[in-house]
């Protein structure tokens, strides 16, 4: 198990490395122009312009951080690490996102139970992202190497990974659209407790954080 979770870790580095630049942009943005993230500040000129221009690059990628991670996740875990994995990962981000967030309208009776419209509407995150790229890396770890009949032939190999992925998304996107809601819940509240307990929690979180380091 250890094995796996230090596998994943070192996979999950790739998105990860992606972030410092977003900070220094956003940080280089806001102290030139401290208004574009609702400081006191001028609203308008150059400085203002650039500043702008800055966090809305960092911006870029804070805001689709779940597409690196589908991404970074699957072709940190392929064999490789070959580029069509990444492809996978974004098909099965792709396909879970738009099925969950569309579970409202395809189930509205479980939509309407406590919170789970509110968690349909918050799938497309960071943890998807790393369960698509799990998905994507397994199917292409798995079926690269897939020969058909000559007939299908042009679907061989690497070509038949992203098909393959598709309908295993769809089958996890049905299990998610009852577990998701559960999951989210969990976390939530979680999160909320952890919250509560002010200077505690606060001793709780970055212990949790320091864990990271065994775990790879």
């Amino acid at each position: 198990m250890m094995k796996h979770l230090q596998k994943l870790g070192s996979a999950l580095m790739l998105p990860v490395a992606t972030l410092p630049i977003c900070g220094i942009l956003m940080g280089l943005g806001y102290a030139i122009a401290p208004a574009v993230m609702g400081a006191a500040g001028a609203t308008e000129g150059f400085a203002y312009a650039l500043g702008l221009f800055l966090v809305k690059a960092g911006g870029a990628l804070i805001d689709n951080m779940a597409i690196l991670f589908a991404i970074g996740t699957a072709v940190g875990l392929a064999k490789e690490n070959n580029g069509t994995a990444g492809l996978a990962g974004l098909v099965s981000w792709l396909m879970i996102t738009n099925l969950i967030g569309a579970a409202g309208d395809i189930v509205p009776k479980l939509a309407a139970i406590g919170n789970w419209g509110l968690a349909y509407s918050k799938i497309a995150n960071p943890f998807t992202g790393i369960l698509a790229g799990i998905i994507g890396a397994t199917c292409y770890n798995k079926f690269k190497g897939t020969k058909l009949p000559d007939v299908l032939a042009f679907f061989s190999g690497k070509r038949s990974v992203s098909i393959v992925t598709g309908v295993v998304s769809i089958v996890v996107s049905a299990i998610l659209i009852l577990v998701w809601p559960v999951l989210f819940s969990v976390l939530v509240g979680i999160g909320q407790a952890v919250v509560s307990l002010d200077a505690v929690g606060a001793g709780i979180y970055a212990f949790l954080n320091r864990l990271l380091i065994p775990f790879g």
